[in-house]
């Protein structure tokens, strides 16, 4: 019947997505009416390519999970548009959908509380079952006893949006299913924007029905963080099942456009190092400096402004710590992710009474009595920076994150309120890396726009001495590895710590990993995981001699 239904359109596209539309008939009917008004069709595609990013007209369709499709195209005013494509339900079905809901919420109370999403789901599904009577035709009363009468079409719209408000995200389930998505932002009921990895900011088809709706969608929410809010307490920040964080201003008081939220989407596996050299966020020679640099120790604090890709960044360099090492994180909200088995996680708690909160001060110091091999902050913004700053003095390893544009202002906001450490302690930071966001050729990238490293603090200079190892250039978009030969930690630490007689050789240690990541740069290795294992043999199974493949 489907087919025969949308015979045209089933002519014109691939097998894969004839498959989508048997099993989704909704997604006919969307490509049906988009034909009659644009004359074309979408392209269908499993999987995006990041090198669509360069495409000036849109125009494609990717699945997410059924029965969710989601389609990007351009208008004729030349923006880009995000339309999320989900089953649709009209009047008699959303009013069987009420009463379906109300049943279910009346006999939710004699069922054993479920303790994960997938048990919640279970039971969900259990009570609709029980409350429906498939095929019959009589239209639905409210009563109690009696089951609802529905289509077995009906069926799966009304389980669809039972499992989505309930289990689900509601009505942003779409851009959490997405997997291209980093950022979602939502400002009272008007359309929500999306930052896609890919087609950088977008505006989506979703919206919030009404004010009422918004208000109690965030306090849903925010109870699910744990974090209530109300007009007393307005603002609220957490992290999602998921690991997603999201911040919800939920007064109309303090948001004047109403209600309002951000998240910032979770990624369980991180992107690898491989693929930012592949993206050009920064060079092989950069990744092979940073793989020397770790691999012995060094304290680097990964820098940038909102949005530049810190803990990406940071999250794809950790491989290179050696994989025996005993790995501390202490956050505000998980998303530091090292792939080593001694990892100790520590998470603050900024709930309940005033004695029994827990911040980055007190994780960083708990951390230090358990001398970990590398302390790693996932951001740092008070007074835990002066911990960091007596760990790296006591030798401790230490990595973290710290909004600041350059290494000039990063040294300024350490040395002045509220983290007050001590300018001559600078110098124990050995490595800043400068992250920015950049408009190039109409597209935003993320680049790594420096490394400089920090030698020491001489009182005749008036301060700290930096070294620039890399630098971008911006006007060819290339890094320029300006340390060669000429870097100071490299020489002065990590070549008199493997004891080189001859310090410029460890520019050969360099030039090594350097070939290693140009290699599976070409390989197109981009897996995150492939990539981990490949260091790890390289660690652990002899050096070069243990790399799948081979290198010049």
């Amino acid at each position: 019947m489907t087919y025969l239904l949308f015979r045209e359109v089933f002519l014109m596209v691939s097998n894969a997505l004839k498959e989508s539309i048997k099993n989704n008939p909704h997604l006919g009917v969307y490509l049906k009416k988009y034909k009659e008004e644009s004359g074309k069709l979408p392209e269908f595609q499993v999987q995006l390519s990041r090198d669509l990013k360069s495409d000036d007209i849109l125009d494609l369709l990717y699945p997410v999970g059924d029965p969710i499709f989601i389609h990007v195209f351009t208008k004729p005013d030349g923006a880009n548009k995000y339309n999320a494509i989900q089953p649709q339900m009209d009047e008699d079905i959303h009013t069987k959908y009420d009463i379906l809901l109300e049943k279910i919420l009346e006999k939710a109370p004699q069922e054993e509380p479920p303790e994960t999403t997938d048990m919640l789901a279970r039971v969900m599904s259990k009570l609709l079952d029980e409350s429906v009577s498939i095929g019959e035709e009589q239209k639905s009363k409210r009563s109690k006893s009696s089951k609802v009468g529905i289509a077995e079409d009906e069926y799966d719209i009304i389980s669809y949006y039972l499992h989505r408000n309930i289990v689900g995200s509601g009505t942003i389930e779409p851009l959490i299913r997405d997997p291209y998505i980093e950022d979602i932002h939502s400002i009272g009921i008007t359309n929500i924007h999306i930052i896609h990895k890919i087609f950088d900011m977008i505006e989506t088809n979703l919206k919030f029905e009404s004010g009422p709706y918004l208000s109690k969608y965030l306090r849903i929410m925010a109870e699910r963080i744990g974090r209530p809010v109300s007009d007393a307490h307005p603002i609220s920040d957490g992290a999602l099942p998921d690991g997603s964080r999201i911040n919800i201003i939920y007064s109309d008081d303090v948001s004047r456009r109403g209600g309002s939220f951000t998240i910032r989407k979770f990624s369980a596996t991180p992107i690898s190092i491989v693929q930012l050299v592949k993206w050009n966020t920064l060079s092989v020679e950069t990744a092979g400096y940073l793989w020397t640099c770790l691999e012995n120790g060094q304290n680097i604090f990964v820098c940038g402004e909102t949005a530049s890709g810190k803990t990406t960044a940071l999250n794809a360099m950790l491989p290179f710590i050696q994989p025996q090492q005993k790995i501390f994180t202490a956050e505000d909200t998980a998303e530091v992710l090292p792939p080593h088995e001694i990892w100790q996680q520590l998470i603050t708690r900024d709930e309940g009474p005033e004695d029994s909160r827990v911040d980055l001060f007190d994780l960083l110091r708990a951390a230090l009595r358990s001398r970990p091999d590398y302390i790693i902050v996932g951001e740092i913004r008070g007074k835990e920076g002066s911990v960091a700053f007596q760990a790296m003095q006591t030798g401790h390893s230490c990595m973290a994150t710290f909004h600041a544009s350059s290494v000039k202002k990063m040294i300024q906001r350490f040395t002045g309120d509220p983290i007050n450490v001590p300018v001559t302690f600078i110098d124990n930071l050995n490595i800043c890396m400068i992250l920015q966001a950049v408009y190039r050729g109409g597209k935003f990238l993320r680049r790594c726009t420096a490394i400089e490293e920090l030698e020491g603090y001489y009182e005749e200079a008036g301060g700290v001495l930096t070294r620039a190892v890399f630098q971008w250039d911006s006007r060819n978009d290339k890094h320029l590895f300006r340390g060669l030969n000429n870097s100071f930690i490299l020489e002065n630490r990590i070549a008199e710590k493997l004891g080189y007689e001859d310090k410029r050789q460890i520019y050969e240690d360099v030039l090594l990993r350097s070939k290693i990541i140009a290699r599976m740069v070409e390989l197109d290795i981009v897996d995150y995981w492939q990539v981990v294992n490949i260091f790890r043999d390289f660690y652990n199974k002899g050096g070069v001699a243990s790399l799948p493949f081979s290198i010049t």
